[in-house]
């Protein structure tokens, strides 16, 4: 594997960090329980966003961002609870085929296109994926995915840091 070269970001950079998911169907909002713990460590030059379950007005967040990372749910064929880091084209050949299992209204690949349609698409994009469990009424991720949250914001945490100026 080859070492992606990504451009120089700015000391006025700022990185979307984007949490998606419904918060009422246990696992299937894991990506706002991750932006909720991220929240709390606020880093310089880093916007934390609840995304919850998509809607078109997200296209301007990420377009305006510099560097773009998301967290949510994807179908990994895994053990509930597996984290995995999908970084520039491998974020956008995972997304594009559709393996993101999702429940809302409009798909992250449906706001990256339009992101990229406009010019607009952050160069450096990451999603933190977390193969889900359950997928039913409830308000808290199941035990297998609630132990996952640590090791998602350590993935996120990781890509910032490797992404500073």
């Amino acid at each position: 594997m080859q070492a992606q070269a990504y451009p120089v970001i700015k000391d006025t950079a700022r990185t979307l960090v984007l949490g998606l998911g419904n918060t009422l169907l246990q696992d299937e909002g894991v990506g706002v329980h991750v932006i909720r713990e991220l929240a709390r460590l606020d880093a310089p030059r880093v916007d934390y966003m609840d995304g919850g379950t998509l809607s078109f007005t997200l296209a301007g967040p990420i377009g305006e961002a510099d560097a773009l990372i998301v967290v949510d749910t994807a179908q990994l064929d895994a053990a509930p609870g597996t984290v995995r880091v999908f970084e520039g084209a491998d974020m956008d050949d995972f997304v594009g085929n559709g393996r993101k299992t999702s429940v809302h209204e409009v798909s992250l690949r449906d706001l990256l296109a339009i992101s990229s349609l406009e010019g607009r698409l952050p160069a450096r994009r990451a999603l933190v994926g977390i193969q889900p469990g359950v997928m039913d009424w409830g308000n808290a991720p199941s035990p297998a995915v609630a132990a996952a949250i640590p090791r998602a914001c350590r993935a996120v945490q990781d890509l910032l840091e490797r992404w500073k100026p």
